[in-house]
C-alpha cells in the first residue's frame, strides 16, 4: 500500500541566492554549512548566511538543516557550544551530526533544536538507527552504499526519519591530512590547496576503466569523490510506498544552474508519482533521458548500489 506521506526533497545550494532558486524549484528542504564544522557542502555559509537563508526558508515553509558532522579533534570541540546555540537562536531546524560529542553538547547546553545522525558510511542497519533515535536523535541517514531492499527493510522497521540520497557523487575516500599538498610539496612543486577546495579540475584518472575520480581539500581534508552522479529518478517507487521520509540531492561539485533544474525534475517525478502512479510509470524513460541531458560530459550517470554491487 502506499504511503500518503509526501516526502521531504533535501537540496544543498551553493548560495544565499541559490537557496530561493532551489526552493522556487520544488524543494522543501536545504542543508547548508560552514566549511570548519560540516563535511562535503558545495559552499561555506557563514552566520549571516545561515541566519539569511532561514528567512528565505520561512517564506517557502521550508526547512533548514546545518551540517555540523566533520570529525572533530579536542582542540575544535570548544568551539561547539557557542555554534550550535547560534543555530538554535536563529532558527535553524535540525543539525546534521556524525560525532557524538555533537549529541551530548546539545544535551550539555539544554538546546532543544532537532539532531540528524549522519556518519557517512555507518548507518546500515535499523537498530543502529533506533539505538540512535533513543540517544536523541530525531532522523538516520542512510550510508549510501545499501541496496533497495536493504533501504525499505530498514524504514519499515525504523523509529526514527529515514533520509536516502537519491542523485550526485557520493564519497569514497576521506583523509584528515591533506594529501595532494603533502605530496606537491615532497615532490618540491609549489602548489596551495587553501581557497581551491571545490576546484573541479583536480581529478585521479584511472585508465583502466577510463574513470575521473574527482579530489578536493579543504579543511577537513582531502575527499575523493566517485566517477559516476548517482541518479535514481526513474527508480523512486519502492522508497515512495515504504514512506522514506526525505530524498537528498547532493550539489556537491556542481553549477547553480545543474543543481536547480535536477531539483525541479525530481519535484516534478515525486509529484507525479503521488498524483497517479500511473503517470510517473509512463514518464521514467523521460525523466532518465533529461537527467542525463543536464549531466556534464565527464559524469556519466549511474544507479549507485541500490540495485548492484556498484565497484568503485
Amino acid at each position: 500500500m502506499m504511503s500518503d506521506k509526501k516526502p521531504e526533497l533535501l537540496v544543498t545550494p551553493i548560495s544565499v541566492e541559490h537557496v530561493r532558486e532551489v526552493f522556487e524549484a520544488g524543494a522543501t528542504a536545504v542543508m547548508i554549512g560552514e566549511e570548519r564544522y560540516g563535511l562535503r557542502l558545495p559552499e561555506s555559509f557563514n552566520r549571516d548566511e545561515i541566519a539569511e537563508t532561514v528567512k528565505i526558508a520561512r517564506q517557502f515553509n521550508g526547512f533548514v538543516y546545518v551540517a555540523v558532522n566533520a570529525l572533530f579533534h579536542n582542540d575544535t570541540l570548544p568551539e561547539l557550544p557557542d555554534y550550535l546555540t547560534f543555530l538554535e537562536k536563529v532558527g535553524v531546524d535540525a543539525v546534521v551530526f556524525g560525532d557524538p560529542g555533537v549529541l551530548m553538547i546539545a544535551k550539555q547546553e539544554g538546546l532543544s533544536i532537532d539532531l540528524h545522525w549522519n556518519t557517512e558510511m555507518t548507518a546500515t542497519n535499523w537498530y543502529t538507527a533506533n539505538y540512535w533515535g533513543r540517544k536523541g536523535a530525531k532522523r538516520a541517514v542512510l550510508a549510501r552504499e545499501l541496496n533497495m531492499d536493504s533501504i525499505v527493510e530498514i524504514k519499515e522497521n525504523a523509529e526514527v526519519e529515514i533520509e536516502v540520497q537519491v542523485h550526485g557523487m557520493t564519497c569514497m575516500f576521506q583523509s584528515k591530512r591533506t594529501l595532494v599538498g603533502n605530496y606537491m610539496e615532497f615532490q618540491g612543486k609549489n602548489l596551495s590547496v587553501e581557497g581551491r577546495s571545490k576546484d573541479r579540475s583536480l581529478v585521479i584518472y584511472d585508465p583502466e576503466r577510463d574513470a575521473r575520480y574527482p579530489i578536493y581539500e579543504d579543511e577537513n581534508g582531502t575527499h575523493i569523490m566517485s566517477a559516476k552522479d548517482m541518479c535514481i529518478i526513474d527508480e523512486l517507487e519502492d522508497m515512495l510506498e515504504a514512506g522514506v521520509d526525505s530524498f537528498k540531492i547532493d550539489g556537491i561539485l556542481k553549477t547553480a544552474d545543474y543543481i536547480t533544474k535536477v531539483t525541479a525534475l525530481y519535484r516534478e517525478a515525486i509529484d507525479d508519482y503521488l498524483s497517479d502512479e500511473s503517470i510517473y510509470t509512463d514518464k521514467k524513460d523521460d525523466y532518465l533521458e533529461r537527467a542525463q541531458k543536464l549531466q556534464p560530459e565527464s559524469r556519466d550517470l549511474d544507479t549507485g548500489f541500490f540495485f548492484k554491487e556498484t565497484v568503485y
